[in-house]
C-alpha cells in the first residue's frame, strides 16, 4: 500500500474516532430518549455489582424487552468501538491495555454522570462497558489477523 493510500486511512480512522467520541459523549451525557430530562436533585448511584443486571432481567416483562436490551446490550455495543479504536491507535496494543482504557473510560462517564446528576453511577455499567470494549479488541485481533495474511498473500503473489 502506498504512503498516500496509507496516509489517508489513518486521517479517516482519526475522523470516525472524533465522530465517534462525540456520539458517545452526546448518548452518554445528553440524549433525552435516554432518560436524560434534566438533572436530578438527588445523587443516583448503585455500587452492588450486578444489581441492576439482574433488575433488568428479572422484570424485562414490565420493563420491554427494548429497556432491557438497550441497558445490557447497548452498554456493551457502545464501548466496542472504543476497543478496536483504541488498540489501532496504541502503540502498544493487548488484551489488557484494552481492557483498563475501557474500564477507565467508562469509570470516567460514570463518575461525571454522578457529580452532574446527569444519569446514574452503577458498577454494572462500568462492567458492561468494559466488556465492550475487550470485545472491540477482539475484533481488532480478528481484523489485523485478516489484514496480515491478505498482505502475505498479496506480496507472494507479486
Amino acid at each position: 500500500m502506498s504512503n498516500k493510500k496509507v496516509k489517508i486511512i489513518r486521517a479517516l480512522g482519526k475522523v470516525l474516532f472524533l465522530l465517534y467520541v462525540g456520539f458517545l459523549v452526546y448518548f452518554l451525557c445528553l440524549a433525552e430518549w435516554y432518560g436524560r430530562t434534566g438533572v436530578v436533585e438527588e445523587y443516583r448511584y448503585n455500587l452492588e455489582l450486578f444489581k441492576e443486571i439482574r433488575r433488568f432481567i428479572t422484570y424485562r416483562e414490565q420493563l420491554g424487552m427494548f429497556a432491557v436490551a438497550a441497558n445490557l446490550f447497548g452498554n456493551i455495543l457502545i464501548f466496542v468501538p472504543y476497543g478496536f479504536f483504541i488498540s489501532i491507535a496504541a502503540k502498544s496494543r493487548g488484551f489488557f491495555r484494552a481492557l483498563f482504557a475501557g474500564m477507565g473510560l467508562s469509570l470516567c462517564v460514570e463518575v461525571v454522570q454522578l457529580i452532574t446528576k446527569v444519569g446514574s453511577f452503577d458498577v454494572d455499567d462500568i462492567l458492561l462497558n468494559t466488556t465492550g470494549s475487550v470485545l472491540g479488541y477482539l475484533l481488532f485481533v480478528i481484523c489485523n489477523r485478516i489484514r496480515r495474511k491478505n498482505h502475505v498473500r498479496n506480496r507472494k503473489e507479486r
